[in-house]
């Protein structure tokens, strides 16, 4: 077993697919109690929890939409009232934005995303907390994004939704270390998965030969850094930002 994950409850927003849905079955596979938040597709969070059950670990689904507080607050009574604590909150649900110039953006568009994102970080975080500061313990993961740091052409709304993120996690870990709860940001490159899946392959094979490691990643090598700050192993890891990106930039 993965020191100091046996046990704990994991709470992975958008949890049925591609990044979530690896970071629940391998945090499942290691002895968390994990929580496959979804927002439309059942069929898929119930098949990542039938491959959990079938390798012997502990999960439920729970449908919510994690820019609503009510949808949040549901599903954290429903993953108290199951496990008994939460331990873990791995932000990550994707949420929604155009790719486009900045000069062709709408506001709007703008707008939609930052305040979609910080609402799933807000709502998420608040209501986790409420019992991670009671019990003086607590690990939050934000999924952000390699374009947080680094520019690609037509993100500038998701790169200023991930780079608040970034900032406000820091002081999060700042004003939460007191408590025992640790707070830190993945940053992953391009990774494959069906968000992904649309973009040309001549991108992707410029990627690969841009990156040391000559890979496109998987959602596992997410997972696998994950699983490290969920463990007892990263208990003196707060409020960094962790890039999973093969090399292809560096800080």
């Amino acid at each position: 077993m993965y020191p100091g994950i046996n046990g704990k409850t994991a709470i992975i927003t958008g949890g049925s697919r591609g990044i979530g849905a690896a970071c629940a079955k391998l945090l499942a596979r290691y002895g968390a109690n994990v929580i496959v938040n979804y927002i439309r597709n059942r069929d898929a969070a119930e098949s990542v929890l039938n491959e959990i059950r079938n390798e012997g670990g502990r999960g439920i689904a729970i449908q919510g939409d994690v820019r609503n507080l009510e949808d949040v607050e549901r599903m954290v009574g429903i993953a108290m009232s199951e496990f008994g604590s939460i331990d873990v909150l791995v932000n990550n649900a994707n949420i929604e934005f155009p790719i486009k110039p900045f000069v062709e953006l709408t506001w709007d568009e703008i707008h939609s995303k930052i305040t979609g994102e910080m609402a799933a970080l807000y709502n998420c975080s608040r209501a986790v907390l409420k019992h991670m500061m009671e019990r003086r313990s607590g690990k939050i993961i934000f999924i952000s994004s390699g374009l947080s740091r680094h520019p690609g052409y037509g993100f500038a709304a998701h790169a200023a939704a991930k780079a608040a993120m970034d900032g406000i996690a820091r002081v999060m870990a700042m004003e939460l270390g007191p408590y025992g709860i640790t707070v830190n940001v993945v940053g992953p490159g391009l990774i494959l998965t069906d968000a992904t899946s649309w973009q040309p392959k001549e991108w992707h094979e410029r990627v690969r030969e841009m990156t040391p490691l000559k890979r496109i990643g998987e959602p596992m090598d997410v997972a696998g850094v994950v699983l490290f700050l969920t463990s007892s192993l990263s208990d003196f890891i707060n409020g960094q930002y962790i890039p999973v990106n093969g090399g292809i930039f560096m800080i």
